[in-house]
């Protein structure tokens, strides 16, 4: 009688989103794309850019600052997406963004209260849950888990954050990649690769240079 053995755990992948942020959607998209080629399994957590740039609104465009004031449209889908969260699961909040981000950003149809009903629909969840974009309810666990990635990464960063392994097992967080159009295929297993190699280097920290296009969903 052979033995079975159990299928090696997949290697966790923590990622921070804010449902607007089209540069955290295409890097999104991405590790999606990792997870078909290589054995990760990605963990959702939300994030806030009205939360990151709370105390320099008055630093900010006009029209930004405003969309990140209460009650502007920046805290309505990051409100729904925690309280969908905290009531249904962590299951759902992947499910939940992937409905978001196709409205907000390969569709076009901006951040509204018709586009996150239209998502909450979309990802079988509750009707209901529209009503969490008006309120504080769960802010508390919102603000708890964007410091969380917020603690991994350093204060200089905006969205999205990733946490992936490094060389000793321990986790070494990341903003970014930032990359457009989001990589597919043999691509997007390159870039994985990559993001592995410069967290396998204690003290490395950054490469950068001026991005020359803005997202491109074309291929999504």
């Amino acid at each position: 009688m052979s033995e079975t053995t159990s299928p090696a755990p997949r290697t966790p992948v923590d990622f921070w989103f804010d449902p607007v942020c089209p540069w955290a959607w295409m890097t999104s998209r991405w590790v999606l794309e990792v997870e078909k080629v290589r054995d990760i399994e990605v963990r959702w957590h939300v994030m806030s850019l009205a939360v990151l740039n709370e105390h320099r609104l008055d630093e900010l465009p006009e029209q930004y600052a405003e969309n990140m004031r209460p009650g502007g449209s920046t805290w309505t889908p990051v409100r729904v997406v925690i309280a969908a969260q905290q009531l249904y699961g962590d299951e759902v909040v992947g499910r939940l963004y992937t409905a978001l981000g196709t409205r907000f950003h390969n569709q076009g149809l901006g951040v509204n209260r018709e586009s996150i009903a239209a998502a909450i629909a979309d990802a079988g969840l509750p009707a209901d849950l529209i009503a969490h974009a008006d309120k504080d309810t769960y802010d508390t666990e919102l603000r708890a888990s964007h410091q969380q990635g917020i603690d991994k990464v350093g204060q200089e960063v905006g969205t999205p954050v990733i946490s992936v392994p490094g060389p000793d097992g321990t986790e070494v967080a990341f903003f970014g990649p930032v990359v457009t159009p989001a990589p597919q295929g043999e691509e997007a297993a390159r870039l994985w690769d990559g993001t592995l190699a410069v967290a396998s280097v204690p003290g490395f920290y950054e490469i950068k240079r001026s991005r020359t296009q803005g997202p491109d969903f074309s291929n999504l």
